[in-house]
C-alpha cells in the first residue's frame, strides 16, 4: 500500500535518516554485568570531586563538608574488559584515583556498582585552575575512566577501598569515608541534570593520590565488588 501526503514525507524521511547516514553512528560503550549475560549502555559519565575529607585537604579545600561539585567525561572514556588504558599525550603528571563508580536505571535508581579509577592530567588541571578555565581537557580525554564489571549487588557502607601501583598500597580507605553518601550525591546530581538510565557517577576518591609512569600496573577494588586491574601502556 502506497503512504501518501505528510505520513509518507515522514516515514520517508525517517527512511532516509535511519540509512543514509553521512557518518554512521558510533557503538554505544557498554559494561560488563558480573554472573550475567546482559551489559550496561553507558550514556554519559558524571564525576565527583573531594567528596573524601582527606582528599579535599589533600587538594586544599576549605571545609570539612564542601557541597558536591561535579565534572564529566564522555562515555565513551571508559576502558573495560581487561583493557589496558594508553598513556596520554600532553602531559608529564598522570594522575590514578581509584573511586566507587555508581549506575543508574530508571528513575535515577543505582542499578549497578563497580571500582573504577578517575585518570587525571594534574598538570593541565592546574594550569586551567590557575586560569580560571574549565578541566575538560584534564578529565574527560580519551580511555580516562577505566572501570571494573558491574556488580548488582551494593558494597558495603564500610567496604574497603584500596589502589596499589606494581603491588604497593597507595590509597587505602572506606566507603565510609566518604562526605556525601550514594543517595547524596544522587540527590545533589538531579539538582544539575535530568538523570537517566544509563548514566554513571564516579563518587570520589580517598587520599594517596599519584602519579604514574608507562608499564605500570594498577590493582584497584572495593571490598564486594570485581576487581579492576590495568597496565599503563604507550601512546
Amino acid at each position: 500500500m502506497q503512504v501518501s501526503g505528510w505520513r509518507g514525507l515522514a516515514a520517508s524521511h525517517i527512511v532516509r535518516r535511519m540509512t543514509d547516514w553521512l557518518i554512521p553512528p558510533a557503538s554505544t560503550p557498554s559494561l560488563p554485568v558480573q554472573g550475567d549475560e546482559r551489559r550496561f549502555a553507558v550514556r554519559r559519565i558524571l564525576c565527583v570531586g573531594q567528596n573524601y575529607a582527606a582528599h579535599a585537604r589533600e587538594m586544599g579545600a576549605k571545609s570539612d563538608k564542601p557541597d558536591p561539585f561535579f565534572f564529566s567525561k564522555p562515555a565513551d572514556a571508559v576502558v573495560v574488559d581487561g583493557a589496558d588504558p594508553a598513556y596520554p599525550y600532553k602531559t608529564e603528571n598522570l594522575i590514578y584515583e581509584v573511586e566507587l563508580v555508581v549506575a543508574l536505571g530508571e528513575g535515577a535508581k543505582p542499578v549497578g556498582y563497580a571500582v573504577g579509577v578517575d585518570l587525571t592530567r594534574r598538570d593541565i588541571q592546574a594550569a586551567a585552575k590557575a586560569a580560571g578555565r574549565p578541566w575538560d581537557a584534564a578529565k574527560g580525554f580519551d580511555q580516562s575512566a577505566p572501570c571494573g564489571a558491574l556488580s548488582l549487588t551494593a558494597p558495603k557502607p564500610d567496604a574497603a577501598i584500596t589502589l596499589k601501583v606494581n603491588g604497593e598500597v597507595r590509597q587505602n580507605g572506606t566507603l565510609a569515608d566518604m562526605l556525601w553518601d550514594v543517595d547524596g550525591i544522587i540527590g545533589k546530581a538531579s539538582e544539575l541534570w535530568s538523570l537517566q538510565p544509563g548514566d554513571m557517577i564516579f563518587t570520589g576518591t580517598p587520599e594517596g593520590v599519584g602519579p604514574l609512569k608507562v608499564g605500570d600496573k594498577v590493582e584497584a577494588a572495593i571490598e564486594g565488588l570485581p576487581p579492576l586491574s590495568f597496565t599503563m601502556v604507550a601512546a
